[in-house]
């Protein structure tokens, strides 16, 4: 399991901070993990799973 920064997770989705953060505020993207005081870091798996859920539902259209 690795777990990736913030600009990481942007750099992968292509989505701005504002968006991650918005969807997690809708339980619509996988939630953060405290790393300490003032750093967090999401599994990069999950983020993986969540791209890969993002273009099943496009197939799926």
């Amino acid at each position: 399991m690795r777990l990736i920064k913030l600009s990481e997770v942007l750099n992968i989705t292509g989505l701005s901070r504002a968006t991650v953060y918005r969807f997690m505020s809708k339980d619509e993207f996988p939630k953060s993990v405290s790393l300490g005081a003032n750093s967090v870091a999401w599994v990069e798996g999950e983020v993986e799973d969540w791209i890969l859920a993002k273009v099943a539902a496009r197939d799926e259209q």
